[in-house]
């Protein structure tokens, strides 16, 4: 026992290195919060994942009451949360198993038999019992130290694979939580776009009406009521292809939600929510915060402990055994000293010539570990490059916005001009026509650019992680 105490062979796990930048290239929008600058000679200190950053149910920060109550949902009855939920469940009841051989396994063997023997088997002699009881209580344990480490990295291995699926639930969670936020949003965006054509429509069918009586009047033109009524009937077909789209992300909703879609719907609620604050955090806390990184690393550790695992093989396995019971074939003389029986063993075997198998298993091992510390590598980069990403689409879209409500404010204007000059006898119908179009089209795209700004607002918060961290992780 003391010998199973002994430091397991093959390398020990480090985390592998990876200097995060002091800061993002990309501030973002105004709207998020960004820590101030690296002190002059200093440098970060490992980052406090509750330090500046989301936490929980992010989803709050939108003050959205429906949007809450449909996030809270997911964690309940989603089935593709609950399908990684099992999958982790798997996962630890791995580690169970592989830490049960740790341990001696022990078996009870009784049996009762009669026995009667041929009479006429060689060298039977007529003092030979032939007929008799064999009653046996009898149980057995067998036990293989952990020498070289090889449970104990097995069981290690099995630790970080549960705890690698406990991340890659995180993950799952964590891209059902977003992908419910940016439909809501998408939906509610699509509202706003109803109402503004609903607005639409009423305008154009009093420009309509207007250039029908000013036909009947003798001063319009049957041209004049025709482009009235087909720019009438163009945004009627603009409002009926938005309804398609919202019914598509209600269905969505509904579905990520597990509603049963026949009796699922969500009132009118066009977008009129403000953007809200997002803190950003520092670099370092990017690799505490996301759980597609926290799995690939716990990946690593796992590929590490198979090293140990491989080069444990050119050990010798050491298996001790013992027997004990008692055996005799009258039952009150079963349960008595001179019935018991018992045995003891050790038994070593040393694979003396294996053409290099283990060898090469070692090394395949070393090779899938360096797979991992690259594809751990990997998920990083990616990570990074994701949030630069997502501050970049926040800080353009601002300033796409800002110019965008500029130009509606020039095209209402120039609308307004056009509309009394065309009351006034002074121009065509078809300036109205063109100014009305131009001033519909800078509407809708200044409600799209709205609606984006939330979605890649949702997409910001997920590929800073939400609000999860490693410290969630399983011990």
């Amino acid at each position: 026992m003391a010998f199973a105490g002994c430091k397991p062979v093959g390398p020990n796990y480090s985390r592998p290195t990876y200097t995060a930048p002091p800061a993002y290239k990309e501030t973002g929008a105004s709207t998020v919060l960004t820590p101030p600058p690296n002190p002059p000679g200093g440098g970060w200190q490992a980052a406090n994942p509750s330090d500046g950053m989301l936490k929980g149910k992010w989803w709050e920060i939108y003050q959205d009451p429906q949007l809450n109550q449909l996030e809270e949902r997911i964690a309940n009855y989603n089935q593709g949360l609950r399908q990684a939920l099992e999958t982790y469940l798997a996962a630890q009841d791995q580690v169970k198993a592989a830490r049960s051989a740790l341990y001696p396994t022990l078996s009870l063997d009784p049996s009762v038999t009669h026995d009667k023997n041929s009479a006429n088997k060689p060298l039977v002699t007529p003092t030979t019992v032939s007929n008799y009881n064999d009653l046996i209580l009898a149980g057995g344990g067998s036990w293989e130290p952990d020498f070289w480490g090889r449970i104990r990295r097995t069981v290690e291995a099995a630790h970080e694979n549960a705890q690698a699926s406990a991340a890659d639930m995180a993950n799952v969670n964590l891209s059902l939580q977003a992908t419910m936020a940016t439909d809501y949003f998408q939906l509610r965006g699509l509202d706003a776009q109803i109402k503004l054509l609903n607005s639409t429509i009423k305008d154009q069918e009093s420009q309509l009406d207007l250039t029908e009586r000013r036909l009947k009047g003798g001063i319009g033109t049957a041209v004049d009521v025709a482009q009235a009524q087909t720019l009438l009937e163009t945004t009627q077909a603009q409002l009926v292809d938005v309804g398609v789209a919202r019914a598509q992300y209600e269905h969505a909703v509904g579905t990520i939600a597990d509603y049963k879609l026949p009796d699922f719907s969500i009132p009118f609620s066009p977008l009129d929510l403000q953007l809200p604050k997002i803190p950003l955090g520092v670099p370092s806390q990017l690799l505490e915060r996301r759980p597609d990184i926290a799995a690939a690393e716990r990946r690593t550790a796992a590929a590490n402990e198979q090293i140990g695992i491989a080069v444990s093989a050119f050990y010798p396995t050491i298996d001790l055994t013992g027997q004990g019971g008692f055996e005799s074939t009258h039952a009150g003389t079963w349960i008595q000293g001179p019935s018991a029986l018992w045995s003891l063993g050790a038994q070593a075997t040393e694979l003396l010539f294996d053409a290099g198998q283990r060898r090469a298993l070692t090394e395949q091992a070393k090779h899938q570990y360096e797979a991992q510390v690259s594809g751990y590598k990997g998920v990083i980069f990616l990570a990074f490059e994701d949030v630069e990403d997502q501050l970049s689409g926040l800080r353009i879209l601002e300033q796409e916005a800002s110019a965008e409500q500029r130009a509606v404010d020039s095209a209402q204007h120039s609308f307004d001009i056009s509309n009394q000059r065309y009351k006034g006898g002074v121009t065509s119908y078809l300036e109205v026509l063109t100014a009305e179009a131009t001033l519909e089209q800078n509407e809708l795209t200044a409600v799209n650019l709205e609606t984006r700004q939330f979605v890649d607002s949702v997409g910001l918060v997920r590929s800073l992680g939400g609000g999860w961290d490693t410290s969630q992780l399983p011990k």
